[in-house]
């Protein structure tokens, strides 16, 4: 599933019950899980064959029967390989409540004083049936399925805790923290500005760059170049433009930041394989 915006602040589920469920297959029209990142906690559990995860900088595929835990402001993507997936996307401070020792945990995740593991295999046999669990109950919602999943919850990071399934955060940030910063203002200004005429000085400018060294970092970071990310991203609003409006794919296009529609159509199939046209039956 491709989040549409790279930070996401829009309300997750309902005021009071602040979680946001999703089911990826292969037939979705979005997929691959675009880079991106959000002040919300997030765990995927991987239902068939396997996620290519890239968190922040580490890489790691994960095989079906796992759960992968994302921390609040981690940058992440996710390419699939005959996938299926789950996302669970939650505001963690609806766990905090006037039990103090509970509240205690929680603090400690949420202050980021520990830093819990990321993927969790099939082997994991006391925490696997906690998370399965809870994806069933949400996936089902029948009655009672939001005790289910806050108690599911709690008994998770209780379990993760008491098996010390987590490390402590070292006193200073990693040397890659400046570099994850700095993408994620590359990012916000795409975000910003994608649907405006940008150029390549001005994403550099954006994070004070020389526009030479901003293309070799970016490159670094995202496996594209940023005119290529760009265009990428501007596909993607345009998809969930043509699914969620009744504008022309001319309109679309250029809404989206595209002042040429056979560029505009070249650029769609190249990243979605199809024309707008086809993508729309």
């Amino acid at each position: 599933m491709q989040y549409l915006n790279y930070r996401e602040s829009r309300q997750r589920g309902t005021a009071d019950f602040p979680l946001e469920y999703h089911h990826v297959s292969p037939s979705h029209p979005q997929y691959v899980m675009a880079l991106h990142w959000h002040v919300e906690f997030e765990i995927i559990r991987i239902l068939k064959g396997s996620l290519q995860l890239t968190i922040d900088e580490q890489h790691v595929l994960v095989p079906a029967g796992s759960f992968i835990f994302i921390p609040a402001g981690a940058l992440h993507a996710g390419t699939p390989i005959g996938c299926e997936y789950e996302c669970l996307v939650f505001d963690i401070n609806m766990l905090m409540n006037k039990n103090d020792s509970c509240c205690k945990m929680i603090r400690k995740i949420i202050d980021h004083e520990v830093e819990l593991n990321s993927v969790y295999t099939g082997t994991y046999n006391d925490i696997h049936p906690i998370v399965w669990r809870m994806f069933d109950a949400i996936a089902s919602k029948k009655s009672g399925y939001q005790m289910i999943v806050l108690g599911s919850l709690y008994q998770l990071i209780g379990t993760i805790f008491s098996e010390d399934y987590y490390n402590p955060v070292p006193a200073q940030p990693p040397r890659d923290h400046r570099r994850i910063v700095l993408l994620k203002q590359a990012l916000e200004y795409i975000e910003s500005s994608y649907n405006k005429q940008v150029s390549l000085q001005e994403m550099a400018d954006s994070v004070q760059m020389s526009p030479k060294y901003f293309c070799r970092f970016f490159q670094e970071m995202t496996h594209r170049t940023p005119v290529e990310y760009l265009n990428y991203y501007r596909i993607e609003r345009a998809c969930y433009q043509l699914l969620t409006t009744n504008d022309s794919i001319t309109d679309v296009a250029y809404n989206s930041g595209f002042n040429d529609l056979s560029y505009f159509i070249k650029t769609f199939k190249k990243y979605k394989g199809t024309t707008p046209k086809q993508y729309l039956k």
